[in-house]
């Protein structure tokens, strides 16, 4: 069977609704799955580097992506992508992502106590649930990434945390969860989001 690139080739000349319609159903048959999707984004790095040069930035991206794959891979998570300043993960249910991020902050959180103020690193993390396009274990597809994105890259501040209320929905009752329910308008879309609050330590 063509790969998944050359099967998108394949469904853009397609010529009937029903063509079009087999391949998509071949493509979510072969690719798709329902995780978590978890989304992490260096806060204020454009700013940085306008202020510290691209090679000081470069050396925070390298940290974050040493010290927080260690984080994503204990938390039963794997990272499909380190992409700029982002971190684009994967974990099997919304605890071990939610998990993940709480611990992600706090690593770093502890990280910076012993980091001179323009080196530290701080960020912020959206997280959704739901079925997406997983491509060669190195990158994914779907409403669940754009959504996370948005949370985890456009709308959480530094040390934030955003998930979706479909995570809040599979999670229940969690242990010590607290939370708070905001509705942000991103792109002209209203997203129903809650805020995690944890402890740093």
């Amino acid at each position: 069977m063509p790969d998944f690139y050359a099967r998108l080739e394949s469904f853009a000349g397609t010529e009937t609704a029903a063509d079009r319609a087999a391949i998509e159903a071949e493509l979510w048959e072969r690719y798709g799955t329902e995780q978590a999707v978890f989304v992490l984004d260096l806060s204020g790095f454009s700013r940085t580097t306008n202020q510290h040069g691209i090679v000081h930035c470069l050396s925070m991206i390298q940290r974050m992506r040493t010290t927080l794959e260690p984080v994503v891979k204990a938390h039963d998570g794997a990272v499909v992508k380190f992409e700029a300043d982002n971190c684009f993960a994967r974990f099997p249910d919304v605890t071990n992502a939610v998990d993940a991020a709480i611990a992600c902050n706090r690593v770093l959180a502890a990280a910076n106590r012993s980091t001179r103020d323009d080196s530290r690193i701080h960020a912020s993390i959206g997280i959704d649930f739901g079925w997406f396009l997983l491509i060669r274990d190195a990158d994914f597809y779907g409403a669940p990434v754009n959504v996370a994105s948005k949370l985890g890259e456009d709308t959480a501040t530094p040390g934030q945390i955003l998930v979706t209320d479909r995570v809040m929905q599979r999670m229940g009752e969690a242990d010590g969860l607290r939370s708070k329910r905001h509705v942000f308008t991103i792109s002209g879309i209203d997203i129903d989001a809650h805020e995690i609050f944890y402890d740093m330590e």
